[in-house]
């Protein structure tokens, strides 16, 4: 696991409130470039706490395609959930991701919060070890926990 930059405390500051997010990473187009593209990018531009693990696995849904390359990162950032998926989404179209008639078909990136200060957004987290895997390893490594997605919708 490789670590880069530490967060600083919001309310040391009395600053906007840090937001602490696990973003699940994937590619199957020039994968190892534009995954390294994407955490180059993410570590310039925001807090950038920790990568995981790159690993390989067999496409789901689709299954005619290449296998993927997935991964997870840990980012502080002071952005509202919106304006971080849109940045995200951002990331994805300097990346040239081509979104098409096959949602889980081939793309250059996709970046996905999966948690939210401690929070499971997605149930992809639940029945997909392209993310679990990767996402619970920073879990582990960095001592988090987390509230179950049904816990949160209650």
């Amino acid at each position: 696991m490789s670590l880069s930059k530490s967060a600083t405390s919001a309310s040391a500051t009395n600053g906007p409130k840090q937001h602490l997010v696990i973003v699940s990473v994937g590619s199957n187009i020039d994968a190892a470039k534009n995954i390294s593209l994407s955490q180059d990018i993410l570590d310039r531009e925001t807090q950038l706490l920790a990568t995981a693990d790159t690993i390989e696995t067999k496409p789901v849904g689709y299954t005619q395609q290449p296998n993927f390359l997935n991964s997870a990162y840990l980012i502080a950032t002071e952005l509202t959930y919106d304006e971080f998926n849109r940045y995200l989404k951002s990331i994805e179209d300097r990346l040239k991701r081509e979104r098409g008639p096959i949602k889980s078909g081939p793309r250059t990136i996709d970046l996905d919060i999966i948690i939210w200060d401690g929070a499971v957004l997605t149930s992809d987290y639940d029945h997909h070890e392209y993310v679990s895997i990767p996402v619970n390893q920073i879990l582990s490594d960095k001592q988090i926990s987390i509230q179950p997605m049904s816990e949160v919708n209650k």
